[in-house]
């Protein structure tokens, strides 16, 4: 048996010599790395064609409000309801696309086990892709109520017409921060629950379009000759979808204009932020613990 002996080669490469930077600037890299794909920043031009189709069509009620009050003419759309079933849908896609994107991709690939190896806790990877989609969505949501403010008061005649455009944008903008933070807690949940991305993304959009579906088809028994019908009925149905649970907190919190459910929502108001509160819950909590699961296997 000959003599084997072991040879340690130097390949030339530059070792690193800067700074740790640690932990929060890990999560920020991660959270802005994250944020950039899921508008497609940095991919292919396929990548970039959901998220600018979705901004579009959300900018679009805003437009058509913007010209038509340059003509005189009142605001069409308030800032708490703005295009309340266009939004749901253009969420549902947003969503369905580019959820699976940051979360289904990474869970398949098998690296989780690397990135733990770093110094970040097992919370802050989920964490980094829900604050990453989140302020993504909350372009998407909240920048046509800006372009719908700035629309309007171009055109008001006076301080006192600014102000009150003011005091009514801050109720949207505040209801635009709810949808994404729990629609987003809902997707990323729910594309974690598959690996590959084509399921995922299925399993979004059919959980969110189904449950929408059904809710206004149970709400909308109960309307008859435009005569809402306010009963307990109507508000099982409406705490089947997020979008409409969403509404009713709207409403519990003060709105007084129709969304996706009748204004009168009765004693139901706290039910409806318990349920936002639990699927929030649920959605973060199931995250982070599939996380975890997938990064020990």
């Amino acid at each position: 048996m000959s003599d084997q002996t072991s040879v340690i080669h130097d390949l030339g490469y530059r070792r690193y010599d800067g700074p740790r930077l640690g932990r929060p600037s890990i999560v920020r890299a991660l959270t802005w790395h994250s944020f950039r794909s899921a508008w497609g920043i940095g991919r292919g031009v396929k990548a970039k064609i959901v998220p600018i189709l979705a901004f579009i069509v959300m900018l679009l009620p805003a437009a058509v409000n913007a010209a038509v009050v340059a003509r005189g003419n009142e605001r069409l759309f308030d800032y708490d309801t703005y295009a309340s079933q266009l939004r749901a849908v253009v969420l549902t896609v947003f969503l369905a696309a580019q959820a699976p994107e940051l979360i289904s991709r990474d869970l398949r690939s098998r690296v989780l086990p690397l990135y733990f190896s770093r110094p970040i806790r097992s919370a802050d990877y989920p964490m980094a892709k829900y604050l990453a989609l989140t302020f993504a969505t909350l372009i998407l949501v909240e920048v046509p109520l800006l372009v719908l403010y700035v629309g309007t008061i171009v055109s008001a005649k006076s301080g006192s017409g600014v102000w009150h455009e003011t005091k009514a944008l801050i109720p949207g903008l505040g209801m635009g921060v709810l949808w994404a933070v729990l629609t987003v807690a809902i997707a990323a949940f729910l594309a974690s629950l598959a690996a590959r991305r084509a399921y995922a993304t299925g399993v979004v959009a059919i959980a969110f379009f189904l449950t929408w579906t059904v809710a206004q088809l149970l709400i909308s028994v109960t309307t008859h000759n435009g005569n809402t019908v306010v009963g307990t009925g109507e508000h099982i149905g409406a705490m089947l979808s997020p979008f409409t649970i969403l509404d009713g907190v709207r409403l519990w919190l003060g709105g007084n204009h129709d969304g996706l459910i009748p204004a009168d929502i009765g004693g139901f108001g706290p039910v409806y932020g318990l349920l936002a509160l639990a699927l929030l819950l649920i959605g973060i909590g199931g995250l982070v613990v599939r996380y975890r699961k997938v990064s020990q296997a």
